[in-house]
């Protein structure tokens, strides 16, 4: 089996910088066509695409083309990908696909932002914890998780023209913060592209909607209880040419002398995250930014997470506590 993104803290996620799981509500039948439906395994979960219009069908092999074409160009597991390279080059500068430099790109600035809460070079830290393998329930030796957090940090990456040099040869880069919302960024991209009106993608848990349903009305997406594990929602939004992602600390987690330890991990302790919150969604036109914020936000915990989302006045949020509240953020 590959394994793509090892959820570093979040998906998102777990192996899966969250594998988080986003209940589809869209409907099954419209007046105008049915929905078709394309999956796949990849980036360590289940994928799927569903189209509203046959005539388009062509497009759902294309769009498993593309997470192919991602997850051998992205994974960190893969021999030959470019963050393979990167993560292997002993110092050496690698050269890169342009699609790799911007969601490096992408990934350094919310590094920046965060001050190293979300941060690519996690990898040797992600990798200790084997968050997914059949040996997670292991807890790292504090010796251990000090080396590997002493070799987190963004400002090892230096990129210089389409060339990226890793400076400390004991750091990895692992993008599972982000790189599914950068894949589903693309993938939208993509289905525009081919004047596709409505489809949903779903990335194991990150959701883009393109456009509406065929009717006009707004998909909705039902977003999981934290709390049950039946499926239950615990609310449902209603998205229309936006993404959603949600990171929480239930999908891949153990329990070890009372302690719950989940995959969601902080780069500054190297620990789980512990901010006060269970669950963190949110909701934007970019996926790429949906998923690196339902990362930090949890890692930041509800306060400071309403502090940092002040700077993205078109971003919505919704938090769930320990305590089962919801709070929600930027809401009408």
């Amino acid at each position: 089996m590959k394994h793509f993104f090892t959820y570093q803290y979040m998906s998102k996620t777990s192996v899966l910088l969250f594998i988080l799981c986003l209940f589809l509500f869209s409907g099954c039948h419209y007046a105008s066509s049915s929905p078709i439906h394309a999956t796949g395994f990849y980036f360590d979960t289940v994928i799927t695409v569903t189209l509203y219009d046959e005539s388009k069908k062509t497009l759902l092999d294309q769009c498993m083309e593309l997470a192919s074409h991602y997850e051998n160009l992205l994974s960190p597991n893969i021999p030959g990908s470019d963050i393979w390279n990167i993560n292997h080059s002993n110092g050496s500068p690698v050269r890169v696909d342009a699609d790799t430099l911007s969601l490096l790109e992408n990934a350094l600035l919310y590094a920046q932002l965060s001050e190293g809460l979300t941060d690519p070079t996690i990898g040797a830290l992600s990798m200790l914890w084997n968050f997914g393998s059949d040996n997670e329930e292991i807890i790292p030796d504090k010796e251990q998780i000090e080396e590997a957090v002493s070799h987190v940090d963004y400002q090892s990456v230096l990129i210089n023209g389409s060339l990226v040099t890793l400076t400390d040869p004991g750091a990895q880069i692992d993008l599972g913060f982000i790189a599914k919302g950068f894949i589903g960024d693309k993938m939208k991209e993509f289905l525009l592209s081919q004047n596709v009106s409505s489809a949903l993608i779903n990335l194991g848990g990150n959701v883009v909607a393109v456009g509406s349903k065929p009717d006009g009305s707004p998909f909705q997406i039902g977003i999981r209880d934290p709390f049950k594990g039946n499926g239950t929602p615990a609310l449902v939004l209603d998205l229309s040419d936006k993404s959603v992602v949600s990171s929480g600390n239930y999908e891949r987690f153990f329990i070890k002398d009372g302690k719950r330890y989940h995959h969601i991990l902080s780069p500054k302790t190297g620990y789980p995250a512990e901010g006060g919150l269970v669950q963190t969604t949110i909701i934007s036109s970019s996926s790429t930014d949906a998923d690196a914020l339902s990362t930090l936000c949890y890692i930041l915990g509800y306060e400071k997470a309403v502090s940092v989302l002040e700077n993205f006045p078109d971003v919505q949020a919704v938090f769930v506590t320990e305590d089962g509240n919801i709070q929600y953020v930027n809401f009408n």
